[in-house]
C-alpha cells in the first residue's frame, strides 16, 4: 500500500516541476468535498417523453414584409427604425449567461506545450510513461484536477505578446515607410520652394528691365519730337526746291523758244544778264533751299566718281554653253543603282555638311563644322589642299566655273572665295546679319549669290567686291540656292515651304512654286535644267517642270528629313541623304526606288562622280562614306 501511495506521488511531482506549483491543495479540496458529500446546482428528474403532453410553443414570425400596395420608402424607414430600437431594449433587459470555460486537464497541458516546444522525443517519452501508469492503475490521476487558471493566462499572454510583437514589426516597417516618404517630400517641398524664390527673383529683374526700358523710352520722347519737327522742316525745303525746279525748267523751256526765235531769223530782245558773284543778293546769305541744293550737287558728283571708279560687271544677254563643262557632264554610261559601300574617309571632326565635285578632275571638295574645308582625291582620299579662314562652321561651297576660285559660306555671316591653287582666302563678302547656308556661282564667274538665314539672299560683284542686289520676299530662312545654267535665273528653296525663281538682272522675283508643307531643305536643277528637284524636312521629294512651272510628282520617303537632294549626270537618278542614315536612290525612268544603309548616324550629303562609278556621302560623325 505504501508502495502504491509512493508511485502514485511520482507523476505529481512531475507534474509539479513542469507547471512550477504543487498540486497537494487541490487534491486536499477534492477530499473534504468528497467527505461532504456531492453539491448540485439543480436537481433534474428526467421521465419517458409523452407525445400527448407536449406543449408547442408558438414561435414569432420574425421576416415581417410590406403588403402588396402599401410599398412607401418612408413607411419602410418607420419599420426598420423600429426594429432597431427594439432589438437595442431586448439587449440591455436581457442578461446572457457567460460561455463556460472547461479548464484544460494536466495531461493535455503538457501534451500541448511539448509540441508547441518542439521537444517531440520528450512527448514520446512522457506519454509512454504516462499511458503505462494508467494501464497499471498504479495512480489515480484524475484526482490530480486541472491546470490552474494561472498557466493558462500565461499562454493567452504570451500569445499575445507574439501577436504584439508581429504588430510592432509591422508598425516599425510602416513607421520607416513614412519617414522615407516624408523625407522624400520635404525634399520636393524644398525644391519647388527654392523654384518658387527663382521664379520671384526673375519676376523682379523682368519688372526693374521693364521699368528701365519705360525710363528709357520717355527720354527718347524729346528726340523724337525733335526729328519730327526736323523732317517737318525738310519736306518743307523740299517743296521749295521743286518749286524752284519748276522754276528753272520754265526758263529752260523759254531759252529753248528764244533760240528757235533767232533760228527763224526774227529780231529777239535779249536782257542783260550779269554773269558772276557779283549780284544783287551778293551780300544776302545762303538760305536752306541753296545749302541743300549745293550739298545734293556735291552728293551726286561723289556717286559719279565712286561709279566711275568701280568695275561693276554686266550680266551676259547670251551665254552660250561652254563646251568643257559639256563634256565633264556628258555620260553615255547607263544609269546605275546596285551601289556598295567601299571606303570610308574620316577627314573631319565634327559633321560633313557639303561635298562638291570638282568640274572635270578626280577631287571632291568636303566642307565641315569643323570650320575647315579640305580638297581630295578620289577614290584614294589622299588630302591635297586644306583651307582655314571661317570663325565659324560651313554650310556650303561651289567651284568657279573656271575651276581656279572656290566660294565658301559659313555660319560667321560671311562668304569667302579662295585661291584652289593656294589655299588662300582672296575675298571676304560681309553683308548678312545671320547665318549663311548655300553660295552659288553665276555661269560667266563675276558674279556669287548666297542664301542666308535672315530672309534674304544676295548677288555679289566679285569684280567690285559688293552687293549688287539683295533679294528680298521670303518669310522665312533661306535654305538653299542655284543659278539655272547658264542663264541669268536663280532658284532659291526656303522655310516658309516656297521655290521662288528670280531674275539675277533686276533683283526681282519672278515666280513662286508652292506646294510643300514642310520647309524646304534643299533644291537643285537637272545637268539639262528642265526638271527641279526639293526635299522638305518631313522626307517629301517633289518634282517640278521648270518649263511649265507645275509640278510632277510627289514622293514621301519620310518621316525623317531629307538633308539634301543631287542628280547624276545623266539626269535619270535622284539621290537623298536623309537624317536616318539612309542614302535613298531614286529612278526617275521607272519610280523604283533603292536604298544605301552603312551609315551610322545622319546622312547630311550626297554626290555623284561625272562618270557616275561612284558615289560620296557625307554624315554627321565626319566621315565620308564612298559607293562604289
Amino acid at each position: 500500500m505504501a508502495q502504491q501511495e509512493g508511485m502514485s506521488s511520482a507523476p505529481v511531482r512531475v507534474l509539479e516541476e513542469a507547471l512550477g506549483m504543487g498540486l497537494t491543495t487541490a487534491g486536499a479540496t477534492t477530499d473534504e468535498v468528497a467527505a461532504e458529500g456531492i453539491y448540485y446546482l439543480e436537481h433534474i428528474t428526467i421521465t419517458e417523453p409523452s407525445e400527448d403532453d407536449f406543449e408547442y410553443e408558438e414561435i414569432p414570425d420574425d421576416n415581417f414584409s410590406i403588403p402588396e400596395g402599401e410599398e412607401d420608402l418612408a413607411k419602410t424607414i418607420h419599420l426598420v427604425q423600429e426594429r432597431d430600437t427594439d432589438t437595442q431594449i431586448l439587449e440591455q433587459e436581457t442578461i446572457l449567461p457567460s460561455k463556460p470555460v472547461i479548464p484544460e486537464v494536466i495531461e493535455d497541458f503538457l501534451c500541448n506545450f511539448l509540441i508547441k516546444m518542439g521537444m517531440t522525443r520528450t512527448l514520446d517519452c512522457f506519454q509512454s510513461e504516462w499511458y503505462e501508469l494508467l494501464q497499471k492503475k498504479v495512480t489515480d490521476l484524475p484526482a490530480n484536477g486541472n491546470v490552474p487558471d494561472v498557466y493558462n493566462q500565461i499562454m493567452l499572454l504570451e500569445t499575445e505578446n507574439r501577436n504584439l510583437k508581429k504588430d510592432l514589426k509591422h508598425f516599425k516597417q510602416a513607421a520607416d515607410k513614412a519617414r522615407e516618404n516624408l523625407l522624400k517630400i520635404q525634399k520636393e517641398r524644398d525644391y519647388h520652394r527654392m523654384h518658387h524664390k527663382r521664379t520671384i527673383q526673375e519676376k523682379t529683374k523682368l519688372i526693374n528691365d521693364l521699368k528701365g526700358l519705360k525710363l528709357h523710352y520717355a527720354s527718347y520722347e524729346p528726340t523724337i519730337k525733335v526729328l519730327h519737327e526736323k523732317h517737318q522742316a525738310l519736306l518743307k525745303e523740299k517743296m521749295l526746291i521743286s518749286l524752284e525746279r519748276d522754276r528753272a525748267v520754265g526758263k529752260i523751256s523759254g531759252l529753248q523758244a528764244t533760240l528757235k526765235t533767232i533760228d527763224a531769223g526774227q529780231n529777239v530782245h535779249f536782257p542783260i544778264i550779269t554773269v558772276g558773284h557779283y549780284c544783287e543778293k551778293e551780300n544776302r546769305p545762303e538760305g536752306p533751299t541753296q545749302a541743300c541744293l549745293r550739298a545734293a550737287r556735291e552728293q551726286n558728283k561723289c556717286k559719279m566718281l565712286m561709279k566711275g571708279n568701280t568695275k561693276d560687271s554686266e550680266f551676259p544677254i547670251d551665254m552660250q554653253p561652254s563646251l568643257d563643262v559639256n563634256l565633264c557632264k556628258e555620260n553615255p554610261c547607263p544609269a546605275k543603282f546596285d551601289y556598295k559601300l567601299s571606303n570610308i574617309l574620316r577627314l573631319h571632326e565634327l559633321p560633313v555638311s557639303c561635298i562638291l565635285m570638282h568640274p572635270c578632275k578626280d577631287m571632291l571638295i568636303s566642307c565641315s563644322e569643323d570650320r575647315l574645308w579640305k580638297l581630295v582625291n578620289i577614290p584614294k582620299g589622299n588630302v591635297l589642299l586644306t583651307g582655314s579662314g571661317h570663325t565659324d562652321w560651313l554650310s556650303g561651297c561651289c567651284v568657279h566655273p573656271s575651276e581656279n576660285k572656290l566660294a565658301t559660306s559659313s555660319g560667321d555671316t560671311t562668304v569667302k572665295l579662295w585661291d584652289l591653287a593656294k589655299g588662300d582666302c582672296i575675298l571676304t563678302l560681309e553683308g548678312h546679319s545671320h547665318a549663311v547656308w548655300s553660295c552659288t556661282w553665276h555661269s560667266c564667274g563675276n558674279f556669287v549669290a548666297s542664301a542666308s538665314l535672315d530672309m534674304t539672299s544676295k548677288i555679289w560683284d566679285v569684280n567690285s567686291e559688293r552687293c549688287r542686289y539683295t533679294l528680298y520676299g521670303h518669310t522665312d530662312s533661306v535654305n538653299s540656292i542655284e543659278f539655272f545654267p547658264f542663264s541669268n535665273t536663280l532658284l532659291t528653296g526656303s522655310a516658309d515651304k516656297t521655290l521662288s525663281i528670280w531674275d539675277a538682272r533686276t533683283g526681282k522675283c519672278e515666280h513662286s512654286l508652292y506646294g510643300h508643307m514642310h520647309s524646304i531643305n534643299d533644291a537643285t536643277f537637272t545637268p539639262r535644267g528642265h526638271i527641279i528637284a526639293s526635299c522638305d524636312t518631313c522626307g517629301v521629294i517633289k518634282l517640278w517642270d521648270f518649263r511649265k512651272l507645275l509640278p510632277i510628282v510627289s514622293i514621301d520617303i519620310g518621316p525623317s528629313p531629307s538633308n539634301e537632294v543631287n542628280f547624276d549626270s545623266t539626269g535619270r537618278v535622284l539621290a537623298q541623304a536623309s537624317s536616318n542614315g539612309i542614302i535613298h536612290l531614286l529612278d526617275l525612268t521607272s519610280g523604283h526606288i533603292h536604298k544605301l544603309m552603312g551609315h551610322e548616324s545622319e546622312a547630311q550629303t550626297v554626290a555623284f562622280t561625272h562618270d557616275g562609278k561612284y558615289l560620296y556621302s557625307g554624315g554627321s560623325d565626319g566621315t565620308i562614306r564612298s559607293w562604289c
